[in-house]
């Protein structure tokens, strides 16, 4: 491995009274108050270069840098940090337009490349699974594999873009959320929050097949011609009248597909099963937005950052019939199935009705039709 931090050659030098993050914090921000650093020139003069090719050595310096990462720069120095440790080359390499800027004016907001860095190593633009030929000898960037740290955005909500499976379903159930013009974390105590039953895996891999057939940048459709190579891939046998009704058009839409398949038994690699649409899944998500809000106290108003626990709530997916209804699961329905963690069904549907916020649109890209709870204040993702 190597690793590459960036850090400020100031002089420094941290009293052995100052154990508490509070003192440490203090004696920085008092150094860094006569720092000037309002040109690249400037901060040249302090930024100092520090390569490691050990993990332990890295970590023992990282836990010593910690006063300087939580100060004024310490963004910036990450930024630095995560840059040289993947290579300026390498940086310009992942890009499809090295020509543009990494940080976005005039409020210095970080592009998708840079979130794509952090979170799976590359400075990817997109956040669709793999690469996409578009034609012409072009090919556009997406997310190379399977991440530790996912992330879900709003701009998939207003159809802007479609996240792929990659960063919807990371190891560790912990997503970076983006809105319009800001960042937040959703986060889950349970890792068992993303299992799913045979027939729930099934689809997601027949999803990521047609995906990776899709051409249109998310668009949700792929040419008529790729079905049968779609089928041939996935062990998907299709009836003949079946699969010319579905290509009878030059392009083939997700949910055709999906219907089709609900035809089609899982022993003949379809998705129809006697017990397919499963049982309601409830769990609870946590939501940090690490920006002060006003938070009431009682008699006092206080500015800090938000923890919101949410208690969500998925129904059975629907079959094919309900999807062209639009259906909703009644209460007793689901109070039939019950609830992953034991929860009353029926009391959290009569009792709790479903609140909205921006961040439910995001969860829902993630888990469709997810309806959340939440206590006090709505989450806030701005």
């Amino acid at each position: 491995m190597k690793a590459v931090v960036a850090v400020l050659d100031t002089g420094i030098v941290m009293s052995e009274d100052a154990v508490r993050e509070e003192e440490q914090d203090e004696v920085i921000n008092q150094k860094l108050e006569g720092i000037s650093f309002n040109s690249a020139l400037e901060l040249e003069r302090y930024l100092r270069i520090c390569t490691f090719t050990s993990m332990s050595s890295l970590l023992q310096q990282l836990n010593t840098l910690l006063p300087i990462f939580r100060s004024r720069v310490g963004a910036l120095l990450f930024l630095f940090s995560a840059l040289l440790s993947r290579g300026l080359e390498a940086i310009q390499a992942d890009r499809d337009d090295p020509g543009q800027s990494l940080v976005t004016s005039p409020f210095g907001h970080a592009s998708q490349e840079i979130v794509n860095l952090l979170i799976c190593g590359h400075a990817v633009p997109e956040v669709f699974d793999g690469n996409m030929d578009v034609g012409g000898g072009m090919t556009v960037k997406g997310i190379p594999s399977k991440v530790e740290v996912g992330f879900l955005t709003l701009l998939e909500a207003f159809k802007y873009c479609t996240v792929g499976q990659f960063l919807k379903r990371p190891k560790w159930p912990i997503w970076v959320v983006g809105s319009e013009s800001h960042y937040t974390v959703l986060f889950a105590l349970q890792n068992n929050i993303q299992d799913e039953n045979e027939l729930e895996d099934r689809e997601r891999r027949i999803r990521q097949a047609f995906d990776a057939h899709d051409q249109s940048g998310g668009g949700g459709f792929i040419v008529a011609s790729s079905v049968r190579q779609l089928l041939h891939d996935m062990d998907i046998i299709m009836p003949m009248d079946m699969l010319e009704s579905l290509c009878a058009n030059e392009f083939v839409v997700w949910n055709e597909l999906w219907q089709a398949l609900h035809q089609i038994d899982k022993s003949k690699g379809g998705l129809k099963s006697a017990d397919s649409t499963g049982g309601v899944k409830q769990f609870e998500l946590y939501h940090f937005n690490g920006i002060a809000k006003t938070v009431g106290n009682g008699s006092s108003v206080q500015q800090r950052p938000r923890l919101t626990k949410l208690r969500v709530s998925v129904p059975p997916k629907w079959t094919p019939e309900e999807y062209m209804m639009d259906y909703k699961p009644s209460a007793s329905a689901n109070d039939a199935t019950g609830g992953s963690m034991g929860v009353d069904t029926q009391k959290s549907v009569k009792e709790e009705p479903a609140q909205h916020a921006p961040i439910v649109d995001c969860i829902r890209t993630r888990w469709e039709r997810a309806s959340c709870n939440w206590v006090g204040d709505a989450p806030s993702i701005v």
